[in-house]
């Protein structure tokens, strides 16, 4: 699909938004090679990051689409840039939990690896200056984040993106231990669809031999080979995929 690209819309930490002549059908969404963690208090730059989020994300979200999952993907551009349809963000971000990892082991007093069957669902509110807190059901319906069938959605869109993602890393010798999702309204029909990314940013992956992590939290504890686990994951999806 052939747009024209236009003037910055604005920049996040880990990536930047573009305009295009039709701006309430398309965006160009770019992949930058900056890493942080801990709400953006530790930054550093990681070679290769944003070509390899930019083709992971789109091999997921065509898999997705594939499987029934709405999502605002459109076609990847370039080695950075994919355009993606023009959303309406609801600022509550969805977390699906397969094992305890990460943050809710010390929240919590869990022990790391904590299988979560049914998995566990968690809602957090879409806020860099307050650090992403934790809410519930009611906080969305309050402030009017997202209506009672919405939150529904979301809800049942997440697990069942579980489900299909849990079966494709599982072949490409990787547990999906836990994610977070993002979801929007298409400006044009106002239809729920999964925006964002999907990509080791994003996700906690462990080799299912080794549990060796291969995924951002390579960089959040100083474990290094972090633009080897990437791109380890972008090649073991490869060659399950057959993409190229």
């Amino acid at each position: 699909m052939k747009v024209e690209k236009r003037g910055q819309l604005r920049e996040g930490k880990a990536k930047i938004l573009f305009e295009t002549d039709q701006p309430q059908r398309y965006l160009i969404q770019y992949f930058k090679d900056d890493a942080t963690a801990f709400n953006a208090l530790k930054k550093d730059t990681i070679q290769d990051k944003g070509t390899v989020n930019n083709t992971v994300s789109t091999w997921i979200f065509q898999h997705l689409t594939k499987h029934g999952v709405p999502t605002h993907f459109v076609e990847k551009l370039s080695a950075r840039e994919m355009l993606v349809r023009t959303v309406d963000i609801i600022p509550v971000e969805v977390v699906v939990r397969n094992r305890a990892a990460g943050s809710i082991l010390k929240k919590l007093g869990l022990e790391k690896g904590q299988p979560f069957n049914p998995p566990l669902v968690e809602f957090f509110y879409k806020s860099d200056s307050l650090g992403d807190p934790p809410i519930g059901e009611t906080h969305i319906l309050q402030f009017g984040w997202a209506t009672r069938p919405e939150i529904e959605a979301m809800t049942k869109l997440s697990l069942e993106v579980n489900g299909i993602l849990k079966d494709l890393f599982g072949r490409c010798g990787l547990e999906l231990i836990d994610f977070k999702l993002e979801f929007g309204k298409e400006r044009e029909g106002g239809r729920l669809v999964l925006a964002d990314e999907f990509s080791p940013d994003g996700c906690r992956l462990w080799d299912k031999t080794t549990g060796e992590s291969k995924d951002k939290d390579r960089f959040r504890q100083d474990l290094g080979g972090v633009r080897e686990a990437y791109l380890e994951v972008q090649e073991r999806l490869a060659r399950v995929l057959e993409a190229k």
